[in-house]
C-alpha cells in the first residue's frame, strides 16, 4: 500500500460528452484495489444541472482496467455507491481522472443491502446515444458482477467488504 497526497481533478461525462460530475479530490494512495481519492465534506461538485456541495466525506476507488468506480460514503451517505463507467483514464501526470457515466449504478446504504439504480435511464441512453452493442454487454456484465460483490456483511468480494474501512477514515481524521 502507498500513499501520497496530491489534488485530481475528476471528470466525468455522459456517453455524448455532456459533464456528469466535476470536482477535485484528494489522492490518498494505493492499494491492491486501485488509487483511492478522497473527498471531503462541503466540496462544490459541478454538472450539467449546476451541481451540488458534498455532506459528507467520502473515498473512491479506480481500480485499475476495470469499467467501474466505487465511492464509500461516511453516514449518512450510501455505505457504497459503484458506477458503472468506461474504464476510468488517468493524464500523464495523474492530475486528471476521466471516464464515461454508462448511467448503470450498485448502491449499498447504510445497513441495507445492495441494488440497482437507474436501469431505466441506461436503457433510455443507451438508444438516444447509440450506446455500442460491446458497451451495453460489458456495463450489464459489470453489473452484475458488481451485485454480487457489493453484497452485506463481509459476504462480498474486496474492497467492497472491508477494505474501503481504512481510506475512509484517513478522511475522518
Amino acid at each position: 500500500m502507498t500513499t501520497g497526497r496530491g489534488s485530481v481533478l475528476i471528470d466525468i461525462r455522459k456517453y455524448d460528452g455532456g459533464l456528469s460530475a466535476l470536482w477535485t479530490a484528494t489522492r490518498l494512495g494505493e492499494d491492491v484495489h486501485g488509487i483511492w481519492l478522497g473527498t471531503a465534506r462541503g466540496v462544490h461538485v459541478g454538472s450539467a444541472t449546476g451541481g451540488w456541495t458534498t455532506r459528507f466525506p467520502y473515498v473512491m476507488v479506480v481500480p485499475r482496467d476495470a469499467w467501474w468506480t466505487a465511492t464509500f460514503c461516511a453516514a449518512p451517505g450510501p455505505e457504497m455507491y459503484c458506477d458503472v463507467c468506461t474504464v476510468p483514464e488517468w493524464n500523464a501526470d495523474g492530475t486528471v481522472l476521466t471516464m464515461v457515466d454508462l448511467d448503470l449504478d450498485v448502491v449499498r446504504p447504510q445497513g441495507g443491502d445492495a441494488c440497482l439504480q437507474d436501469e431505466d435511464e441506461f436503457d433510455q441512453h443507451r438508444v438516444l446515444y447509440g450506446y455500442s452493442d460491446d458497451t451495453v454487454d460489458e456495463a450489464r456484465r459489470t453489473c452484475a458482477w458488481l451485485m454480487e460483490a457489493g453484497r452485506r456483511g463481509g459476504e462480498g468480494a474486496e474492497p467492497f467488504a472491508s477494505a474501503y474501512r481504512h481510506w475512509l477514515g484517513l478522511m475522518r481524521e
